[in-house]
């Protein structure tokens, strides 16, 4: 993260529900040979942020003023693959600060975030440390008191335990939570203070579904989510282009597949909008493959046929390029069109404009027959056609859009339909990477071309790379040249 405001770290931690008559034991035993137990006693003042729809916290997010005996400031809390990854800034105001504002811009679709409860914490810590003082992990009984802010106010209180890393490791973490277990603690019910003080149940695991609605609708809400995590995570210069432009491609699939159950204008809106943003997102994609797949090549290539400074013009122009299409994908980003698509995607999250009656799940054997029967017409029309034929390029990429929709409407199947829609899934997958390979092999003979050209007009340079390169993209995808140009 470039910017120095900004701190994070990874959190780790175990939660537990105690009775009121509960007491911590000595901890003794959990020190390490020669460590040691410190004990201190804590006051905390934390108050939360949300919007009126409690976007944060539906996404897994807490945003919170923290002031007390210790840990100030302003800290936001974001879903890890282990564990939560917190943001701190400084403690200013009361307001916000503007750079987790517009971290969480796009999860709360610029939805305004005001205060929602007020949480007063004391808290009697032990913190386990090694021979050296160095801290491996806390354990804590906290004393909440939560206070609901708005039109209703409500209180309330409650204890609970926690144990979190400070610098040891995971097999750390379960011994100790192991040995709270046995001291009567049991496992949080609810993942976060603010959850279990606001009333939000744990997220339940979704049935198998029995209609194909049900599918759809889980199906959708799975690329909604990785839409909604990829937003946040591209705010914060992750890399996770490729995998939120294939949630929208996912999404989009659907859409088109499944187009007799959904309301059509509706769909068909939300289709060219997620069209847009996809294109927009594969603007960064396309570039980021063909630097990687490039220099690749080069790297293959012997020393003696690399003639002038071809791996820093390769990357000096594809870094430029890269560069100007992320700065596009930012502005898109913070522009009310995208704001508005994330609105529209919420609503279809909380209730799919479905107009068909709801068929028996089963039925969706009948949707991937559909879609694997057209990708496989498509795919042979194309294979029936010569590489000279300059119609070849567009019914190839016919063919693997529909191979894409195949392969996404078995993956939708698959909690229905199992082994055979994975079957189905996987042919497709491997058609849609064979036709892919053309189309980079085209985008690479451009791109190579205009290196080549520059090359020539260098005193220092030389388009000789660029030509081997050129030929190697030209076997690769199949492609023959007519008049000085890919056919």
């Amino acid at each position: 993260m470039t910017n120095t405001r900004l701190r994070t770290e990874l959190e780790q931690e175990l939660k537990f529900d105690v009775a009121e008559t509960w007491m911590l034991p000595e901890l003794d035993e959990l020190a390490p040979p020669g460590g040691s137990i410190r004990a201190s006693d804590i006051g905390l003042e934390s108050t939360y942020y949300d919007t009126d729809s409690r976007d944060l916290l539906a996404s897994g997010l807490t945003l919170r003023r923290r002031t007390g005996t210790t840990d100030e400031g302003w800290q936001l809390k974001v879903p890890a693959e282990r564990g939560r990854t917190e943001i701190r800034t400084p403690l200013d105001g009361r307001t916000a600060p503007r750079e987790l504002q517009q971290l969480t811009l796009g999860v709360r679709r610029g939805a305004r975030l005001r205060p929602v409860l007020i949480m007063r914490t004391r808290r009697d810590a032990r913190l386990i440390v090694d021979a050296d003082t160095a801290p491996l992990a806390e354990v804590v009984v906290d004393h909440v008191t939560a206070e609901t802010l708005g039109d209703s106010v409500t209180v309330q209180t409650w204890r609970e335990v926690e144990v979190e890393l400070k610098g040891g490791d995971e097999a750390l973490l379960r011994t100790v939570g192991k040995w709270l277990r046995k001291t009567g603690a049991v496992p949080s019910r609810s993942g976060s203070k603010l959850a279990r003080a606001l009333g939000v149940a744990p997220e339940k695991r979704r049935p198998k579904p029995k209609t194909v609605h049900d599918a759809v609708r889980s199906y959708l809400a799975e690329q909604h989510e990785a839409i909604r995590a990829g937003d946040l995570a591209l705010r914060r210069d992750e890399d996770v282009v490729h995998k939120t432009r294939v949630a929208t491609r996912r999404y989009r699939s659907v859409l088109r597949v499944f187009a007799t159950q959904f309301d059509r204008e509706r769909a068909a809106a939300l289709d060219a909008e997620l069209k847009w943003y996809a294109g927009v997102l594969g603007a960064v994609r396309d570039l980021q493959v063909l630097r990687q797949h490039l220099l690749s090549d080069l790297a293959e290539l012997p020393s003696e046929f690399v003639l002038g400074p071809v791996h820093t013009r390769l990357t000096q122009t594809l870094d430029t390029e890269i560069a100007r299409a992320r700065r596009k994908l930012a502005t898109a980003m913070r522009s009310k069109r995208y704001l508005a698509l994330l609105d529209e995607l919420r609503a279809w999250a909380v209730d799919a404009p479905f107009t068909a009656r709801a068929e028996p799940a089963k039925q969706l054997s009948r949707y991937v027959s559909k879609a694997r029967r057209k990708y496989l017409k498509r795919l042979q029309a194309a294979d029936a056609l010569d590489n000279t034929d300059p119609t070849k390029d567009e019914a190839s990429h016919r063919a693997r859009k529909a191979a894409k929709r195949a392969r996404y409407t078995a993956d939708l199947a698959v909690p229905v339909l199992g082994k055979h829609a994975h079957k189905v899934a996987n042919r497709a997958k491997n058609v849609q990477t064979e036709l892919g390979d053309r189309q980079d092999a085209r985008l690479a003979v451009s791109f190579l071309r205009r290196l080549g050209v520059v090359a020539n007009a260098q005193p220092d340079e030389n388009g000789f790379t660029y030509g081997i390169l050129l030929d190697r993209e030209l076997h690769r995808g199949h492609i023959v040249l007519r008049g000085g140009a890919p056919a």
